[in-house]
């Protein structure tokens, strides 16, 4: 069984890596603070004071953190993966971050002799904890094999994409279409509420019609309820829309519509909804 060096004890990470456990990896684990990996280990897992310290006995190493500057601290900093990291090991970026740094991230690993995947999830915080996540893989297929146990024991489903950097851009993708169908949903839910239609007829109506999702089914109840507890943080959503926007300059290709949502999530975040669910962005239209 491979021994695996987990970093960034998040939301997602911390079902992520409960899971390894109960599959029977072995598991160090890092985060920057250390009272997020306590309960993991409780269930068997490995503290360790450094991201450097975590990975000097790992054959696999994974990370998962918030955005382009703290995966950069965690793998490249005096005390950071890389640092720490022995010959063949393989190295895998769950987080999502822009193309950009993750094909630069992808190059120095390279440069030093290290095997790199990204592959960023999709799913909830109740689908990571069931073990159902649905990872979107970039690199080669080689490595994808050496470490499919790790992937099949936390998901339900792994999509090989292609070259390194492209299981990132798909998650931005995805991202940039929940932003804008988000925001979408939450005016058509306020132009119902102001026009005295039935809330829970008007969701059915949404939700099994052609306009409808398992996003939409999950989400309009929410907005509907005004209940904002987190299942995935407006402001990462924001971050990952921006991400996308960045791509789509680089790329030459237009997103007005992408644009004109992320300035509504930035009206949201301005109002201090950052750390409440997505669906928080609807009290922006307020």
């Amino acid at each position: 069984m491979q021994r695996v060096a987990f970093v960034g004890l998040g939301v997602m990470g911390s079902a992520i890596a409960a899971n390894l456990l109960r599959a029977g990896f072995t598991l160090i684990v890092y985060n920057r603070s250390r009272e997020r990996a306590l309960p993991l280990e409780g269930l068997g897992a490995k503290i360790t004071n450094t991201p450097r310290e975590a990975v000097e006995a790992a054959d696999v190493v994974i990370s998962m953190v918030t955005d382009d500057n703290a995966s950069r601290a965690v793998w490249l900093g005096a005390e950071g993966l890389l640092a720490g990291v022995k010959s063949g090991t393989v190295l895998i970026e769950l987080s999502t971050l822009s193309s950009s740094w993750v094909k630069e991230l992808a190059r120095e690993a390279t440069i030093r002799g290290f095997a790199f995947l990204d592959a960023p999830v999709l799913g909830s915080k109740s689908q990571a904890e069931a073990g159902e996540l649905i990872f979107l893989v970039g690199g080669e297929a080689r490595l994808l094999d050496l470490v499919r146990p790790i992937f099949t024991a936390t998901g339900k489903n792994i999509i090989h994409l292609g070259s390194t950097g492209s299981g990132s851009m798909m998650k931005l993708i995805v991202n940039l279409l929940i932003g804008v169908q988000a925001v979408a949903l939450a005016e058509g839910l306020l132009l119902v509420e102001q026009t005295g239609l039935e809330m829970d007829k008007a969701i059915q109506v949404i939700a099994n019609g052609s306009a409808g999702s398992p996003f939409v089914k999950a989400v309009a109840p929410r907005i509907a309820a005004r209940n904002y507890d987190t299942h995935f943080a407006l402001h990462l959503l924001h971050k990952d829309m921006s991400y996308a926007l960045e791509e789509a300059v680089h790329q030459t290709v237009p997103m007005p519509t992408v644009a004109t949502a992320r300035e509504i999530y930035r009206l949201a975040m301005a109002r201090g909804l950052g750390d409440l669910d997505l669906s928080a962005v609807s009290e922006a239209l307020r």
